[in-house]
């Protein structure tokens, strides 16, 4: 990660299907590199089931990226793949890395049924049989006949699979696991919060793995992305990610001369990779990373959650507790940390939105410590006018300056009072000026005595959020009193500093 680095989400549950993301994406490079991005969070370039229509998580080919006539459309929801890499092309152009979105678990959008053993399992407790094996009629058979065998010659049937939800022949929705899965190894992977989507991919089967890690070397190498954003990581094993981020940093360099030995076998890249593990037990997320040799960092879900639950308590939330139990404070190096994603948004499939007061909070905290990596949600800066998401764009853009000016140096925390908490950067040498208190309330307001630092004794700060009307002059022990009021933030520098 970059020094202070920011990561943009660059699309909502509502982004359209007018097929010109990758287009407007080019366009707002440099405006995204203004704002503080250093790399941006780009939605499944991959072809799903629905065409145009599919946001990319009901994945249909991978090896498709708007590139063939299938599902009734060329283009992907977002646009072609000539404009995708042409996307990816202008952020590095920027000096954005680009993070592609990657839905691994599961296909939908059979091209044939299948006819197969299968038993009935509980959706909601997925290792409880509850029917006995039969004939069912399977949508596992992929064949793409818009792509023929370009790229791959791999064809999906059943025997890829671990389970289906629906039932052809019946012409319903129902969980099964297929015959032939090992129990033992279903056990292991499927837990109670594992929901079957679609035809569930089948991990431990050889030719599976072997041909996502062809499809992994093929997408970096066409694509030259920087990292991958995992969905539903709880439901992929561990090591199949580790696996994964091995073969995307060292792609082969098929077209190496024979004759130059000194020539490199592999291209080395240092990837990014971010976990979607939707769980409040940061203890779950941090057995996950471990898990994966520390090779994936995770959004930091619990930290999401007492923001969320702070936001709906009218005032009764104890905001000594805000940091507790996140990954933020048990683990900030694997930590991404946001307020809300398309998910948790207003009508996202898992709606834990932040209410609106908050948020000013909330961004506080992600984008003005120590700790974690921020990612800045593109609903939240621009709006979402399908859902009346309104534009938090003013003052977001007054922390991101804060952030990118500011906030350096030594961290002193003040988590210490059920309505006033807070805490302090001392700045450093490499930023001038740099330094700043930052105090916040969910209740009536008030004031914390907070150390800044001694090399400001005699200075005056002032509250560039224009909350507190007056300055306050450092002690010469380097405290000083800070103010915010009613359901407030504050964030503090020195006098006379411009953002």
């Amino acid at each position: 990660m970059k020094d202070n680095g920011l990561l943009v989400q660059y699309f909502t549950a509502n982004t359209t299907d007018s097929q010109n993301l990758w287009k407007k994406a080019a366009e707002d490079a440099a405006a995204l590199k203004k704002m503080g991005a250093t790399a941006v969070w780009f939605p499944p370039a991959t072809k799903g089931a629905q065409g145009k229509e599919d946001m990319g998580y009901a994945p249909y080919d991978l090896y498709d990226l708007g590139e063939f006539d299938q599902k009734g459309s060329v283009g992907t929801r977002y646009g072609t793949k000539e404009e995708y890499l042409a996307a990816i092309k202008a952020m590095k152009a920027e000096g954005i890395n680009v993070y592609a979105d990657v839905a691994v678990r599961q296909k939908l959008g059979a091209d044939k049924i299948e006819k197969v053993t299968a038993a009935d399992f509980n959706s909601k407790d997925i290792p409880q049989m509850i029917g006995n094996k039969k004939t069912v009629g399977a949508l596992s058979k992929f064949t793409f006949p818009g792509r023929k065998t370009k790229y791959s010659k791999f064809k999906w049937n059943w025997k890829h699979f671990a389970g289906i939800d629906w039932q052809q022949d019946e012409f319903r929705k129902r969980v099964c696991a297929l015959e032939g899965r090992n129990p033992e190894e279903a056990e292991k992977e499927f837990s109670k919060y594992d929901y079957i989507i679609g035809s569930e991919i089948d991990f431990y089967n050889q030719e599976v793995y072997d041909e996502l890690m062809s499809w992994a070397q093929w997408y970096e190498k066409n694509t030259d992305v920087d990292g991958y954003r995992f969905q539903e990581a709880e439901a992929i094993p561990a090591w199949f990610i580790k696996d994964f981020v091995a073969a995307v940093s060292d792609i082969p360099v098929t077209s190496r001369k024979k004759t130059n030995e000194d020539a490199p076998e592999f291209i080395h890249k240092d990837i990014f990779a971010v976990g979607d593990f939707w769980h409040w037990n940061v203890d779950y997320l941090n057995g996950y990373i471990k898990a994966t040799d520390d090779q994936v960092a995770l959004f930091d879900v619990p930290l999401h959650f007492n923001f969320h639950d702070a936001s709906v308590a009218d005032g009764a939330y104890n905001m000594a507790d805000l940091l507790k139990g996140s990954l933020m404070m048990s683990n900030p190096e694997k930590a991404v940390t946001f307020v809300d994603n398309h998910e948790s948004q207003v009508g996202g499939i898992l709606e834990s939105y932040v209410e609106d007061w908050f948020k000013p909070l909330a961004y506080a905290v992600v984008l003005l410590r120590q700790q974690g990596y921020p990612c800045l949600y593109i609903g939240d800066y621009a709006g979402i006018p399908q859902i009346k998401v309104k534009s938090k764009k003013t003052i977001l853009n007054k922390l991101l300056k804060l952030r990118k000016k500011y906030a350096y140096g030594n961290q002193h925390d003040y988590f210490d009072h059920s309505d006033v908490v807070g805490w302090t950067r001392e700045g450093d040498e490499e930023h001038k000026d740099s330094g700043l208190a930052v105090v916040m309330s969910d209740g009536v307001g008030g004031t914390k005595r907070m150390y800044v630092g001694r090399q400001f004794a005699g200075t005056h700060f002032a509250d560039v959020m224009g909350n507190a009307k007056y300055d306050i002059k450092i002690d010469e022990e380097g405290c000083g009193e800070f103010y915010v009021n009613r359901r407030g933030l504050s964030v503090w520098i020195k006098k006379d500093c411009k953002l």
